[in-house]
C-alpha cells in the first residue's frame, strides 16, 4: 500500500510521466517583425490538458539575444504560471516579443516549454518543448 493510498489519493505520476500531458498550439500575430525597427509581435499560446487529471501548469518562453520579451530589450526568458488546468481545459496566453534596431533580417527560433507540476511550481512532473520560427523582414 502506497502512502498516497493511505490518504485516499491515487498516484498518477507514473501515467503522466510516460506521455505528454498537453496539446500546445502557437501562432504569431502579426506573423513577421520588421528588422532594424522597434516592432512587436504577440505569441499566442493555447495549452490544453489532455489527461484525465487536473494539472498545475506553467509555460516558459526563451528568445534569442536579438529579440526581447520587454520594451527595454533586456528580458530573454519569461515564465507564466497558469494555475490548475482541469481535464480537457484550455488556457490562452499572449506574450509580446519585441525587436529593436539591432534585429537583422532572418529567422529566429522561439522556444516554448510547457511544465506539469506537482505540489507546487518548484516540483516538475513532466515537461515538453516546442519551437516556433519568427521571421524578421
Amino acid at each position: 500500500m502506497g502512502l498516497l493510498n493511505l490518504f485516499g489519493k491515487k498516484d498518477v505520476s507514473a501515467d503522466l510521466g510516460k506521455r505528454f500531458p498537453y496539446d500546445v498550439r502557437t501562432e504569431f500575430v502579426p506573423y513577421k517583425l520588421k528588422s532594424r525597427q522597434k516592432t512587436t509581435s504577440s505569441l499566442v499560446v493555447r495549452l490544453k490538458n489532455t489527461t484525465s487529471e487536473p494539472l498545475l501548469s506553467s509555460i516558459a518562453i526563451d528568445v534569442p539575444k536579438q529579440l526581447s520579451l520587454d520594451t527595454l530589450g533586456l528580458a530573454k526568458q519569461k515564465e507564466i504560471r497558469l494555475g490548475t488546468l482541469a481535464p480537457g481545459e484550455e488556457k490562452e496566453s499572449r506574450i509580446d516579443i519585441n525587436s529593436d534596431v539591432g534585429t537583422e533580417k532572418g529567422e529566429y527560433t522561439v522556444t516554448l516549454t510547457a511544465f506539469a507540476h506537482y505540489r507546487d511550481y518548484g516540483h516538475v512532473l513532466n515537461a515538453m518543448k516546442k519551437t516556433a520560427i519568427l521571421e524578421a523582414v
